[in-house]
């Protein structure tokens, strides 16, 4: 199966025909309207250095906001207030600080300043969310991602202390049970959001609840 080489037309194969691996395409630009078709195609960017890739994993790592699970220790970090949590108060600060974490198995950080300038042009669309954890004035932890209709699609996460990220996260998803967000995209697995009640769904299912929801 062949990947896909995108062209300045605004148009991605479909989903279902990415590689074993998930990779969909390459090419193409960071553009406000092509990233906004590829959430909404079940598609989305994941690269250390040009070209573009573009990427639709068979099956998708999500949360559902009810399925959430909270530790009983997290319940108190919680009930104490050690953080404080706001949206969209410093959304250049959570990229940033999100593109200097270590990742496992890879080299530098696919969180380039192109894609650093990308998602900056969505929050300014109104689609690119920040969710800001602060201790003592300091930003401590956070994740970002995009809101499209009931769906939120889940960039990246940082914490510069314990439970900072996760005390953003789950403050996040009880706001996402109020507005009636009906998914959380987590792409692909991770512990650390598996012990919060991620969990797979094949693609198709994914890209029913997007045709749904969006």
């Amino acid at each position: 199966m062949s990947v896909f080489s995108l062209t300045r037309e605004l148009v991605f194969p479909p989903a279902y025909l990415a590689d074993p691996d998930g990779l969909l395409a390459v090419g193409g630009d960071l553009s406000v309207d092509r990233l906004l078709l590829a959430y909404r195609s079940g598609i989305f960017p994941w690269f250390n250095e040009d070209p573009i890739l573009w990427w639709s994993p068979d099956p998708r790592f999500v949360l559902f906001p009810q399925e959430l699970k909270v530790s009983a220790s997290m319940k108190q970090v919680l009930k104490k207030q050690v953080f404080n949590i706001t949206v969209n108060q410093d959304f250049k600060g959570v990229i940033s600080h999100c593109s200097t974490i270590p990742r496992a198995h890879q080299d530098g950080t696919w969180i380039t300043a192109q894609m650093q300038e990308a998602y900056l042009r969505l929050h300014q669309a109104g689609y690119a969310t920040s969710v800001e954890c602060w201790q003592d004035n300091e930003l401590v932890g956070g994740f970002y991602g995009i809101r499209i209709g009931h769906c939120f699609f889940g960039e990246s996460m940082f914490s510069k202390v314990s439970n900072a990220s996760k005390a953003a996260f789950i403050t996040f998803v009880h706001t996402c049970i109020q507005e009636k967000i009906a998914v959380i995209d987590c792409q692909v697995h991770t512990p650390h959001l598996a012990s919060l009640g991620a969990r797979f769904i094949t693609r198709e299912d994914f890209l029913n609840l997007l045709r749904q929801h969006l």
